[in-house]
């Protein structure tokens, strides 16, 4: 009796790899739940500040700081891989959002739903390999000058000024310009604030762990201080809003205050597709005309920041990650992060939220991978410097150009391979990786310039050892090449082939191609005269007919 074959059409098999959460909770334990509890606790003690703050780096109303930071904990949970992430706004994607959606709400909007759109369908097509061409030196030159470019953003509010414009160095022109304009107790509070989270962040790191042992009151310090230290943002924050409150009750404001949020939800609903505007209505397709870049830009660095962010967790804690699974929790969430949470917080002065921010965005600048990368390999600071210094003029500028620079050595290390060669009695060859065709002609141009130069000249054995495959028109320049050294009565011979690369130059039937197990048996078998070799073809192929009969002339 034939053994079952395995069942098919169970929804359950066909829905779990998409659907993290059947993999884990029914593994999970009650144990977990008081530890999630105190992470969600710290974690919401930090995210709504910060929310608020982004809200203002982005140019929006604060609401939607807050709206975008609620609905994403829910969805990702069900459909992310990496259970250390939580998701909402981050300071890279509110200076992106700024730059895209021009400071209007139903520009942001519009853009975080196409996004979604973008990365679930490149979720759905498996496209999350394309994130691995944006280097790392790309991306640390877009995040250090984003750390400079976010916080020099901020200055305007710690000095209370308004009126500054977004270009970065128009910002610094006019911030320099009117600074004694600043308003002292925006100054002073920012200040003040910008000092208490440093010095909460220092105590952090420094803040030795409380071990069992100890007596009680030890561990309930403990948990004190890495709590108040944790939440620092949240403290600070509230510290400040206090603050604000007094000297309202008093009769006087010296602090430029956040100003009233809606309450409630808002309607759960399609974003606007079209805008009103003084002079008429904006259509669907001038907004996304307006947007341009960005729907590339925004989709693939929320992307890379977040996979980015739970690799390092993974890495940390033993487990792996799926970037195309990544693409659909991050689609699913931006398409639904419209289900908000928001609450009042009118007395929170501007210049708080701006010393959250600074203080979350400048660990984001590395001096220190200047010199790594001038020490181990220079070459690698050319995308790294165009990626940073083009960030300060436009965002978009700096990652494309930073990928385009990136791409290009890459194609360079393609089209020119590393090619040791050593001189004997034969001329031994050995390119150094795979052979592609922009690098054939390089290597036909150094087999023929040294076999001939040599007096008497050489014949050439080939060690293909290092070459996993080649194309068609590494094909053809290899038929070529043996046409031309044997007008000159010299051989080349292949070695140490692997079995793809042997199986496509056996197919093209090339006249005069012999090949050898290894280098020493070419040696050994004379493969240095011509059509000697017991793998040589006993047929053979002319090279024009390779080629495509409208370049036969």
């Amino acid at each position: 009796m034939a053994a079952p074959g395995p069942r098919r059409g169970c929804p359950w098999l066909a829905v779990r790899p998409a659907l993290p959460v059947l993999r884990w909770l029914p593994r999970y334990s009650l144990a977990w739940l008081q530890l999630d509890l105190m992470a969600g606790l710290s974690v919401g003690l930090t995210v709504v500040p910060q929310a608020l703050a982004y809200a203002e780096l982005a140019g929006l109303p604060p609401q939607y700081g807050l709206y975008s930071s609620f609905m994403g904990c829910f969805v990702y949970c069900i459909l992310g891989t990496a259970k250390d992430v939580t998701l909402g706004p981050t300071a890279i994607m509110s200076l992106l959002v700024s730059s895209y959606a021009f400071h209007e709400p139903v520009y942001a909007i519009l853009l975080a739903f196409l996004s979604g759109c973008i990365q679930l369908a490149m979720g759905l097509l498996h496209l999350g390999f394309l994130l691995d061409f944006i280097s790392c030196p790309v991306i640390k030159g877009f995040t250090s000058a984003a750390s400079i470019t976010i916080s020099f953003n901020q200055v305007k509010n710690i000095l209370g000024l308004h009126g500054i414009p977004r270009q970065f160095f128009l910002q610094v022109y006019e911030t320099l310009r009117r600074i004694g304009e600043t308003r002292a107790g925006d100054a002073v509070l920012g200040l003040a604030c910008l000092a208490a989270l440093a010095g909460l962040r220092a105590m952090k790191s420094h803040l030795p762990h409380a071990a069992h042992a100890e007596p009680l009151a030890a561990r309930v310090s403990y948990l004190i201080v890495w709590t108040c230290t944790t939440a620092r943002n949240a403290l600070v924050v509230l510290f400040a809003g206090l603050v604000a409150y007094s000297f309202q009750v008093m009769g006087s404001q010296p602090f430029t205050l956040t100003g009233s949020i809606p309450r409630g939800l808002p309607a759960f609903r399609l974003p606007c597709f079209s805008m009103a505007a003084p002079n008429g209505t904006v259509p669907f397709r001038s907004m996304v005309e307006d947007m341009g870049a960005g729907l590339a830009v925004v989709p693939l660095m929320g992307l890379l920041e977040t996979v980015a962010i739970a690799k390092a967790f993974a890495s940390q804690n033993n487990y792996k990650i799926d970037p195309s699974q990544e693409l659909l929790a991050l689609g699913a969430l931006v398409l639904l992060s419209l289900a908000y949470l928001t609450s009042l917080f009118y007395y929170i002065p501007k210049a708080a939220l701006a010393a959250v921010i600074i203080s979350a965005v400048v660990p984001m600048f590395d001096a220190g991978i200047f010199r790594t990368l001038w020490r181990v390999k220079r070459l690698d600071l050319v995308p790294l410097c165009v990626t940073f210094l083009l960030c300060f003029w436009e965002v978009q500028y700096g990652i494309v150009a930073g990928v385009l620079v990136s791409g290009i050595l890459l194609l360079y290390s393609m089209a020119r391979p590393p090619v040791q060669v050593l001189e004997g009695d034969v001329l031994l060859v050995q390119p150094g990786s795979s052979l592609h065709f922009p690098a054939i002609e390089h290597l036909r141009d150094i087999i023929c310039s040294r076999a001939l130069a040599a007096s008497p000249p050489h014949s050439i054995i080939l060690d293909c050892c290092h070459i996993s495959s080649i194309d068609y028109t590494v094909v053809v320049g290899l038929a070529e090449l043996l046409q031309e050294l044997r007008k000159h009565g010299l051989s080349l011979a292949f070695c140490s082939l692997q079995e793809p690369v042997l199986q496509v130059l056996l197919s093209a039937d090339l006249e005069g191609f012999q090949h050898f197990p290894s280098q020493e048996e070419a040696e050994r078998c004379g493969a240095a005269e011509p059509g000697v070799g017991r793998a040589a073809s006993s047929t053979s192929t002319d090279v024009s007919s390779l080629l495509p009969a409208g370049l036969i002339q």
